[in-house]
């Protein structure tokens, strides 16, 4: 069994996959949109004028998956993600400095990177997006 998470970016899919590609190396594995749909699409779910969202993308980040879409036109305001963060494991106190610099670029810091307890560097950012990631070493 595994969980993904799947993440709604209300109309901003194509820009966060972008993103995550050029800030964390990320390689999407498939991109559906809702003009591709073999069936007509339920209008709850694509309202006229956006045939082109992104009905569907998988993606990875190093060995993980996870999948997105711009998510049903209901969610086309700043998505908001709360009650979780993705945790992203790096393998040294500089590669988590580049990656948490990345993910900052545009975003908001949550707790800033630095040395903990359980960590050489550990720190919590939320992206341009909204995803809030928690960067450390283990």
């Amino acid at each position: 069994m595994q969980v993904q998470p799947y993440l709604f970016f209300g109309g901003r899919c194509e820009e966060a996959l972008a993103f995550y590609r050029s800030q964390l190396g990320a390689e999407v594995t498939a991109l559906m949109r809702w003009s591709e749909c073999p069936e007509p699409p339920p209008p709850e779910m694509c309202a006229p004028g956006s045939e082109n969202n992104v009905m569907h993308a998988s993606f990875t980040i190093g060995q993980s998956t996870l999948m997105a879409s711009d998510g049903p036109p209901a969610a086309a305001d700043e998505p908001a993600y709360k009650g979780f963060s993705l945790s992203l494991l790096a393998a040294d106190p500089t590669e988590a400095r580049r990656l948490f610099t990345a993910l900052g670029d545009g975003g908001q810091v949550q707790m800033p990177l630095d040395k903990t307890f359980f960590s050489p560097a550990f720190g919590m950012v939320a992206d341009r997006f909204g995803v809030s990631w928690m960067v450390v070493v283990q």
